[in-house]
């Protein structure tokens, strides 16, 4: 084989990778998506002191929804669909009566606002990664554990952000004091260098 059969093989080798990484990234983007609005539904509770009910509600089903696409492809015969549609439906109806109990009112005034959107968080991750062992599906149980390790990590961000914050101005004052100290020092004279040299 000549250099230019292989350089022609190797042309033709090339984008088969980049087209499954698009692929593979296209497949996981629907869990991406899920987590990351998760979370901004959570940072947005802590900042505007709102629970949003109904993005929850919205959250829950599309996940939901996500569940029952996803796992589509694999099941054959009308009525193994039709159980996927009953079992996810009726699972993510009890995750929904679920957040709704925490929602109302006796129990909203036992926890603050803030608390309520981790704890809304919480409920969505289990039933996230219950939904993902009974499908087996690895990526949707990896979902439900990604969100709920985001509930302590936003807590303890928010717990520490005085101490980041107190750090940054301990790291700036050193900087500038380092910095500051560098200008001060007396530049070496002509006469000094000549002296210097001479000896």
């Amino acid at each position: 084989m000549s250099d230019m059969d292989v350089q022609r093989n190797e042309g033709v080798e090339l984008p088969a990778p980049r087209s499954g990484m698009a692929h593979f990234l296209w497949q996981q983007l629907p869990y991406v998506v899920a987590l990351v609005l998760a979370v901004a539904g959570v940072a947005y509770t802590n900042v505007s002191h709102q629970p949003l009910v109904g993005y929850w509600e919205f959250l829950a089903l599309a996940i939901g929804v996500v569940c029952v696409i996803t796992k589509w492809p694999e099941v054959e015969g009308k009525q193994a669909q039709l159980r996927l549609i009953w079992t996810q439906a009726l699972h993510w109806v009890a995750v929904l009566v679920t957040m709704n109990i925490m929602l109302v009112s006796g129990v909203q005034q036992l926890l603050p606002t803030p608390a309520t959107g981790l704890v809304l968080l919480t409920l969505l991750a289990l039933g996230t990664f219950l939904a993902g062992v009974s499908l087996l599906s690895l990526q949707i149980s990896f979902l439900g554990l990604a969100m709920g390790v985001a509930v302590p990590a936003i807590s303890w961000l928010k717990q520490s952000i005085f101490f980041f914050l107190l750090g940054a101005v301990l790291l700036i004052g050193l900087g500038l004091t380092f910095w500051l100290s560098q200008d001060r020092r007396p530049a070496p004279s002509p006469a000094d260098t000549k002296n210097h040299v001479e000896v």
